[in-house]
């Protein structure tokens, strides 16, 4: 499955290549597979401006990805995480951005690049940019935005753990393999291919599971990534994580803010049970205002599906409790 064209040193080296093409993954905006990578999808997935993601993962051959206890995806040094952005309905849905996560032995390192006008290359833009795009949402909603593809801080701030840059997608309960992708594949480049059972539910699958459990798949996947005790967003004391967190006031139900702000819109409590209207997780959710929009990176429009989820959710909790 390996090629010799991809350029190991430049993937293990510090080089922050100013091409994408300098990997010698053969991409372009027309093809934009990675040659000698297999694609996952996410079972639940970060919304993104209502963007369309193509997801790929490059392994070394002879090195292999676990899957840890807490159900961690362990990838190699070596490995390279492509994610993909554009719109069906934007440049013929060409992406406009491609995302590398690479695994090199100092750690893992975020590289954004942005797509040359003729596709045939992408160029690094550490600094970020913002870019005009046009799209309409599954509710036929047309939206021009100006996409902001993210700075090196900002990746930083999401794939945060303990200070340290991590993945934040592909965990073992939410990882789905291409089903393209042959059982050799899987027993060449996982440890332990077993373990690879998603456990988290779709979040717009009615039904797949209740409410309450695509809500909570939800806050896993948008929001715990920073509200966790180890991640950018610890001291809010706020927890979103779907195993790990019970349904207390750590997880928003009955906690009051925890610093004065316009974040709060003047509620009382992050999730009042029975009343989304007085929740300001809502308020934050529907929110663009880059002072009160959770979260706060990623996204220039509210995602009115999975807001309305929420809505639901706290709207059948009994008052008074969760």
């Amino acid at each position: 499955m390996s090629d010799p064209t991809v350029d190991q040193a430049v993937i293990e080296g510090e080089a922050t290549p100013q091409k994408l093409s300098a990997f010698g993954f053969g991409m372009t905006a027309d093809a934009y597979r990675p040659i000698a990578a297999f694609g996952y999808k996410l079972h639940t997935p970060l919304f993104s401006d209502y963007a369309d993601k193509q997801r790929f993962v490059y392994i070394p051959e002879g090195r292999e990805a676990r899957v840890a206890a807490g159900g961690t995806i362990e990838f190699p040094v070596g490995t390279v995480l492509f994610k993909s952005f554009g719109w069906a309905d934007h440049n013929g849905g060409k992406p406009v951005e491609t995302r590398l996560l690479i695994h090199r032995a100092s750690g893992w390192v975020a590289l954004p690049y942005i797509w040359d006008a003729d596709g045939k290359d992408a160029t690094l833009a550490l600094g970020g940019r913002r870019v005009p795009v046009s799209f309409k949402s599954p509710d036929g909603e047309a939206h021009s935005i100006r996409y902001a593809v993210p700075n090196k801080n900002q990746c930083k701030e999401c794939h945060s753990k303990n200070g340290v840059i991590e993945p934040i997608g592909p965990k073992a309960q939410n990882f789905i393999l291409d089903p393209a992708t042959t059982s050799q594949v899987r027993d060449r480049y996982f440890e332990t291919p077993a373990a690879l059972k998603r456990t988290i539910p779709h979040w717009d699958d009615l039904k797949s599971r209740s409410v309450a459990d695509r809500a909570r798949a939800y806050l896993d996947v948008n929001c715990a990534h920073c509200h966790n005790p180890a991640g950018s967003a610890s001291n809010s004391g706020l927890f979103l994580r779907w195993t790990d967190d019970p349904t207390g006031v750590n997880y928003g139900i009955g906690k009051r803010p925890t610093a004065a702000g316009r974040g709060s819109g003047g509620m009382d409590f992050a999730i009042a049970p029975g009343d989304p209207a007085h929740s300001f997780m809502i308020y934050r959710l529907e929110s663009t205002d880059p002072g009160i929009a959770m979260p706060e990176v990623g996204r220039s429009t509210v995602h009115k599906e999975g807001a309305a989820l929420l809505r639901q959710w706290i709207a059948e909790m009994p008052k008074g409790g969760g």
